[in-house]
C-alpha cells in the first residue's frame, strides 16, 4: 500500500503504521527562523536535506507506541568569531520521537523519560520541528575549526600610545624630593 505523506500535514500515526518513510530537501529560506541566524546569501541558497520514518511499536495489550525517527543537515553560513570571516557551519539533527495522545501526558512523561516525547496531531508540521532541532544545533559562538586568514590577538591604538607617551608622570616631583634628601 502506497500513500503519499505531507511534510507540512504528517498524520504520525498513520505514517508510523504504514512505516512510513521519505525524505526531501528545501532552501534554507524556507526556515525563516533558521534563516535569520545565517549571513545574507547571495547566489545559491543552502538546501536543508531532512529524513523521516515512522514506525510502531507494538505494547502487549496496548495500542502500541508510534516513533519518528527524523534526521537532517545543512550547512549554514555564519560569521566566524575569531577571524570574522564567514564560515559554513555544519549543523546535523539524528533524533527519535515518541508520540503521545495528548500535551499533558508528553509533559508528565517528558520528564520522567529519556526519549523526546510529542503530542500526536492530525496536522503534525514536520519541517517546523526539523527546523525547531537544527536551531539547537546551532553553536554560540560560531568558528571554523582553523581559521583560513591569521588572526591578530592584539589590539593597538597609535593616539592611545602617543598620549601615555606625553603625559608627565604625577610622581616626578616627588622623586626629586627623594634625590635632594638622600644628599644630606
Amino acid at each position: 500500500m502506497s500513500k503519499d505523506f505531507s511534510a507540512t500535514r504528517l498524520e504520525v500515526r498513520n505514517f508510523a503504521q504504514a512505516d512510513g518513510h521519505f525524505h526531501g530537501q528545501a532552501p534554507l529560506s524556507d526556515f525563516k527562523r533558521l534563516a535569520a541566524d545565517a549571513l545574507a546569501i547571495t547566489g545559491e541558497q543552502p538546501l536543508v536535506h531532512w529524513e523521516a520514518e515512522g514506525e510502531l511499536v507494538e505494547e502487549t495489550g496496548g495500542a502500541g507506541h508510534v516513533w519518528l525517527h527524523l534526521s537532517a543537515e545543512v550547512e549554514l553560513p555564519m560569521t566566524c568569531q575569531r577571524c570574522l570571516t564567514e564560515a559554513h557551519i555544519p549543523l546535523y539533527v539524528d533524533r527519535s520521537f515518541r508520540f503521545v495522545t495528548d500535551e499533558a501526558t508528553a509533559e508528565l512523561e517528558d520528564d520522567d523519560s529519556d526519549e523526546d516525547v510529542l503530542a500526536m496531531s492530525s496536522e503534525f508540521n514536520l519541517l517546523e520541528l526539523i527546523e525547531d532541532e537544527l536551531l539547537m544545533e546551532v553553536p554560540v559562538v560560531p568558528r571554523h575549526e582553523v581559521c583560513p586568514v591569521p588572526v591578530k590577538l592584539e589590539v593597538v591604538d597609535p593616539d592611545f600610545e602617543q598620549a601615555s607617551e606625553e603625559k608627565k608622570n604625577p610622581f616626578a616631583v616627588l622623586q626629586s624630593l627623594n634625590v635632594g634628601k638622600s644628599a644630606d
